[in-house]
């Protein structure tokens, strides 16, 4: 067919009349159903991860290369807790640099990728028994963008993040990311960043790991492996090692998101199976074909 039988065929007409918002629909939503992306949890650990080579991101680099490249990427980080929750909407989030201490070259690091208002509306028709409220002021955190400057470093995918409400129960979490699992299907990369063993004042320059740290974060691999999933959203009665390991919820909370939104035909993977500084669980998991 040439160019002037085409534009005579009518098959564009159904864009014609669209807004750009209709057109992002038909581009990013029901119509266009993909195989299920992955879902990812990633032991994001220090925000240098971001800026020097060594074995934590060389494994994100890997991951990145096998991954399909999303139509867009959902970050739930440990970084960003609030009082309901509430999810990133502006077209342009800013990269939030949310610690203190670490050298000027990490002060400089920019991840400038797009938002998705699409997908924030999309997350919100989704929990419409929760309320969600769209933010346009937040960003991305490290515990997002540390990740993604090495796991997709052309900062081209539409990216944005849901906070984690410091006042839900760890179930309430868990069901969040059972409503999310949705989005996988259109094409979304769902990323719950944190760590399973997050103890900062234990942590050991000598980089030995404390037994407790050893002990939680194999349970965990061990109860992910049985698909014994309601023992880790109930982590607080897995025991002393799990409350040395656990003092504080924001960095474990990600992996509940993670859990929820896993589907049955999902293969498992873990990788960065090491214990950082002592007492930070580096682990990672991988949900997907």
């Amino acid at each position: 067919m040439n160019r002037k039988s085409f534009l005579k065929s009518g098959l564009l007409s159904p864009f014609i009349a669209m807004n750009l918002t209709d057109f992002e629909e038909y581009v990013l939503g029901e119509n266009a159903k993909t195989d299920n992306m992955p879902v990812l949890f990633v032991g994001h650990g220090s925000p240098m991860n971001a800026i020097i080579p060594n074995a934590f991101n060389k494994q994100w680099r890997e991951i990145g290369d096998k991954l399909p490249k999303p139509k867009a990427i959902l970050c739930i980080s440990a970084h960003w807790e609030t009082r309901g929750t509430k999810v990133t909407a502006m077209s342009k989030p800013k990269t939030i640099h949310d610690f203190g201490g670490f050298p000027q070259k990490l002060f400089d690091t920019q991840y400038p990728a797009p938002g998705s208002p699409y997908f924030a509306q999309q997350v919100i028709e989704l929990m419409k028994d929760v309320h969600v409220e769209k933010d346009l002021d937040w960003g991305l955190d490290h515990g997002s963008w540390s990740v993604l400057n090495q796991m997709f470093p052309e900062a081209d995918i539409p990216t944005f993040q849901l906070s984690l409400d410091y006042l839900a129960k760890p179930e309430d979490h868990f069901k969040i990311g059972m409503k999310l699992k949705t989005l996988r299907s259109k094409g979304v990369l769902i990323l719950g960043s944190g760590n399973i063993v997050h103890n900062l004042g234990r942590m050991d320059s000598s980089n030995k790991p404390h037994d407790w740290a050893l002990s939680f974060d194999a349970l965990v691999k061990e109860r992910i492996e049985s698909g014994n999933f309601a023992s880790l959203v109930g982590y607080r009665g897995l025991g002393a090692s799990a409350s040395m390991s656990i003092p504080t919820a924001e960095h474990y909370l990600p992996l509940l998101y993670v859990l929820g939104a896993k589907d049955t035909a999902d293969n498992l993977g873990f990788f960065n199976e090491t214990i950082d500084l002592g007492s930070i669980s580096m682990r990672s998991i991988y949900f997907g074909k």
